[in-house]
């Protein structure tokens, strides 16, 4: 299992909030799927998955900000 962390995307970034999630549990995700939309504070970025596999729980859901680093 791997985990999916809130990545830092700009240097003034301290927590993101998931726009959208282009995956949903059960969801089979290739290399380079795109998983969720995060929203920093001047952006809008795609989060690919790094690798393949089952994409098993959702612990962010849309609308929802978590720190940089919470899987």
């Amino acid at each position: 299992m791997t985990d999916i962390l809130m990545p830092r995307l700009s240097d003034t970034m301290t927590e993101g909030a998931i726009a959208s999630w282009h995956k949903q549990p059960g969801d089979l995700v290739a290399a380079s799927d795109v998983l969720v939309e995060i929203e920093t504070d001047k952006a809008l970025m795609e989060q690919e998955a790094h690798e393949p596999g089952t994409l098993t729980e959702i612990l962010v859901p849309e609308g929802e900000t978590a720190p940089i680093g919470t899987p």
